[in-house]
This record gives C-alpha cells, sequence and structure tokens, in this order.
C-alpha cells in the first residue's frame, strides 16, 4: 500500500508541476490540466491542488509501516 501511495503522489506531483510550467511558460502541453475542458480557466488552482494533494500522498505512505 506505500508503494501504491508513493506511485499516486509521484503522479500527482509530475501532473501538478507539468500544469504550473505550463501556464507560467507556455511550454510543456501536456499535462492533464490542459487536455480537460472542464478545467479551463482553473488551471493553476488545479495544479496547486495536485501538488497539495501529491505531498499529503507523501506524508500518507510516510507514515505507514513497511509491509
Amino acid at each position: 500500500m506505500k508503494q501504491f501511495l508513493e506511485f499516486l503522489g509521484f503522479i500527482a506531483l509530475v501532473q501538478g508541476s507539468g500544469g504550473l510550467v505550463y501556464e507560467l511558460t507556455g511550454k510543456l502541453r501536456w499535462g492533464i490540466t490542459q487536455r480537460w475542458s472542464a478545467l479551463d480557466g482553473y488551471e493553476i488552482y488545479v495544479s496547486v491542488a495536485l501538488i497539495v494533494l501529491a505531498v499529503a500522498l507523501f506524508a500518507a505512505a510516510g507514515s505507514r509501516k513497511r509491509s
């Protein structure tokens, strides 16, 4: 379970940071925040939320015992 949480955290971190890089620089248009039209206008907020989610997932994975 710990590795699964770390994997989800990594994916959320990559997607969130990729979204922020795109919104701030206009390069690297490959993240999930650019693909979903329902997120138009909220890309920065969603990217920050994904990074916060990643930190929470890493913290949850760190608090679990190794199985």
